[in-house]
């Protein structure tokens, strides 16, 4: 009998293209703010081929460290968190808006 992966790597497929990389991590963004942010970017990375440890290859990253950073307790900084971006071909773009018009739109 061969052995079947995790369930959650199975739902994570989409996750290696970054079309749908870019949309789940801007939406995860604006629903949940920085901490549902940070799972989502794990989540990516866990998807990744070579996973987290290639993730943190390809940005120059220790391994540990970024295991660290994007668990439910990391703190990562901005620039780990552009590494990880830059890595995945992903770039972020914003803009600031003052609030009373945020709340217009």
């Amino acid at each position: 009998m061969t052995r079947s992966k995790p369930f959650e790597i199975h739902t994570l497929g989409f996750l290696q293209d970054p079309e749908q990389v870019a949309t789940y991590l801007e939406e995860s963004y604006a629903d949940g703010g920085e901490e549902l942010f940070q799972l989502a970017l794990r989540n990516v990375a866990k998807a990744q081929e070579g996973g987290v440890k290639g993730v943190a290859a390809a940005a120059g990253l220790n391994r540990e460290n970024l295991y660290r950073a994007l668990s439910k307790s990391g703190n990562p900084q901005s620039k780990t968190i552009q590494k990880v971006l830059d890595a995945l071909g992903i770039e972020v773009q914003m803009h600031f808006v003052p609030k009373e018009a945020a709340h217009k739109l």
